[in-house]
């Protein structure tokens, strides 16, 4: 039997916005390195901004600096370049019910932003290993934590799931939203050659040479309705998870990963189950 493989690995600079593919990736305890550093805040209280308050963050596109600085480009607008932000003052940043510190990116990034979708937004990014925030109590091991990703530091999908879920789709009066691509879900990790759902009985696995614990299945949201290329929102997939795969009323595509180990994962490394 073929071994499971990593066919793609990919970086969100910036939380909600569109990806960076990578042939490789350092894994950090808290996510992969790089990934979702920096995210949007609205100017008045601080809470995130992402695609489910506006689609069109799914047209902007990011890339990294090699000092971690951002590149950033949009529709209508000047591409722009920002620095990670010097050593100053913290303010706080809330992602659902928690909260973390972070650092304002500085009135340049702001306006962009703010210009791109009119309404006041700021861009803060997170720097600091102490500044990471806990993992939600229920999933999490004492001194697990992430950076701004949702809940958890990965996310990992499989081909064969998605296969899986087109054809419910193409089944379903919905049928000429699909077939849906990859990026619909934001995954880190996006693995080859496993049976279609096997993921749903993963409690540790090892990718290359990391450990990663395998705590939930990642619940979907209407981020995943969006058209990645075009901003434009469905109906699909969440009316066929809602069939087909709604777990005690989460509607789930995909496995989150904290990871047991440090190391560094690569495009064709083999994907084995631990436990």
């Amino acid at each position: 039997m073929t071994m499971p493989t990593v066919s793609a690995l990919h970086l969100y600079p910036v939380k909600s916005m569109r990806a960076t593919s990578t042939p490789a990736a350092v894994v950090e305890p808290w996510g992969l390195a790089g990934d979702r550093r920096w995210m949007l805040v609205d100017a008045a209280t601080g809470k995130a901004v992402t695609q489910r308050e506006d689609a069109r963050l799914a047209l902007v596109d990011t890339a990294l600096d090699d000092r971690g600085g951002l590149r950033l480009s949009a529709p209508g607008r000047a591409p722009l370049h920002v620095d990670v932000p010097p050593p100053g003052p913290l303010e706080t940043a809330r992602i659902f019910a928690g909260s973390l510190e972070v650092r304002a990116a500085g009135e340049a990034a702001a306006r962009w932003f703010t210009g791109y979708l009119g309404t006041p937004v700021r861009l803060v990014h997170l720097d600091r290993p102490d500044l990471r925030r806990p993992i939600a109590p229920e999933y999490a091991l004492p001194g697990e934590t992430v950076s701004l990703a949702d809940g958890f530091p990965l996310l990992v999908t499989t081909t064969a799931s998605l296969d899986a879920l087109n054809e419910l789709i193409s089944a379903g009066d919905r049928a000429k939203e699909g077939p849906l691509p990859m990026d619909r879900f934001r995954p880190n990790a996006v693995v080859d050659g496993t049976a279609a759902w096997a993921e749903d009985d993963w409690k540790r696995v090892r990718i290359g040479e990391v450990v990663f614990r395998v705590p939930k299945p990642c619940g979907r949201c209407v981020i995943t309705t969006t058209d990645q290329r075009t901003g434009v929102r469905g109906r699909e997939p969440l009316r066929s998870l809602g069939r087909h795969r709604n777990l005690d009323g989460r509607l789930v595509f995909g496995q989150n990963l904290v990871p047991e180990s440090s190391g560094t994962l690569h495009v064709g490394d083999a994907l084995s189950v631990v436990d």
